[in-house]
C-alpha cells in the first residue's frame, strides 16, 4: 500500500536523481476524481535533450503490503502525450473515465536515466447515490402540501382563539343579566307598596305644614 512515507522516498530518489541537464518541476501531490469522469496528471520538466521521453509508471496496492511500479498501459480509455510551454516540458496521462481500479500513486521515469518524478496520487471515488428518486411533480406537491400546512398551523390557533373569546364575552353577559334579574326578584311587593304608602304620606305632610304656614 502506498504510505506518505513511500511517497517522500520517492520524491527523494526523484530529486537526488537530477542532474545539470534536467530539472524537475513541482508535480501535483494529489488529485481526487469522480468515478466516470476525466483526470489528466502531468510531470513537468526542464531538460536541454530534446530526444529526452517519459514513461508513465504506477504504483500499484498488492496484497502483501509492498507498492510495485508497473507500466501504465495505453488504452482506448488512457492516453499519454506531451505539452510544452515557455520552456517547460510536460508530460501528460490522461483518463476519459476513471474507474475505481486507476485510484494510485503515478510518477514519470526518463528513459535512459534513472529519474523519477515525485509523483501524483490520484484518488477516484464514488459519489452517494440519492436514496429516494422524486420526479417534479412530486415535489410541486410536496411544496403544495408545506404550504398548506403552513397555513393551517397559523389559521386553526387563531380561530380558536377567537372562539373562546366570543364564548367568554357571551358568558359575561348571561352573569350580567343573571345578577340584574335576582336583584329584581330579590325585591318584595309589600315593602315596596309600603315605601310608596309613605313616599305619598310624606309628600301630604309637607304640603299641609306648607299651607299652615302661609294662610
Amino acid at each position: 500500500m502506498v504510505t506518505v512515507r513511500s511517497i517522500f522516498i520517492i520524491y527523494f530518489m526523484g530529486v537526488v536523481s537530477t542532474n545539470g541537464k534536467l530539472s524537475l518541476e513541482v508535480d501535483r501531490p494529489w488529485l481526487r476524481v469522480q468515478l466516470s469522469h476525466q483526470a489528466m496528471l502531468e510531470c513537468c520538466y526542464r531538460a536541454d535533450s530534446a530526444s529526452l521521453r517519459t514513461t508513465w509508471l504506477k504504483h500499484g496496492q498488492p496484497d502483501n503490503g509492498t507498492a510495485v511500479p508497473i507500466l501504465v498501459p495505453v488504452s482506448d480509455r488512457v492516453s499519454v502525450g506531451e505539452r510544452m510551454h515557455a520552456g517547460v516540458t510536460c508530460g501528460t496521462l490522461t483518463f476519459s473515465e476513471v474507474q475505481l481500479a486507476d485510484s494510485g500513486l503515478y510518477q514519470c521515469w526518463f528513459n535512459n536515466t534513472e529519474v523519477f518524478t515525485p509523483g501524483t496520487y490520484l484518488q477516484v471515488y464514488k459519489p452517494l447515490e440519492k436514496t429516494i428518486n422524486l420526479s417534479e411533480k412530486t415535489k410541486d406537491g410536496i411544496l403544495v402540501a408545506e404550504g398548506i400546512l403552513l397555513f393551517l398551523c397559523v389559521l386553526v390557533p387563531s380561530a380558536m382563539l377567537l372562539c373562546k373569546s366570543k364564548k367568554l364575552h357571551a358568558l359575561q353577559q348571561n352573569k350580567a343579566k343573571r345578577e340584574e334579574e335576582n336583584i329584581y326578584q330579590g325585591l318584595d311587593l309589600d315593602d315596596c307598596d309600603k315605601a310608596a304608602s309613605l313616599y305619598h304620606d310624606l309628600v301630604a305632610n309637607i304640603q299641609e305644614e306648607i299651607q299652615l304656614e302661609n294662610p
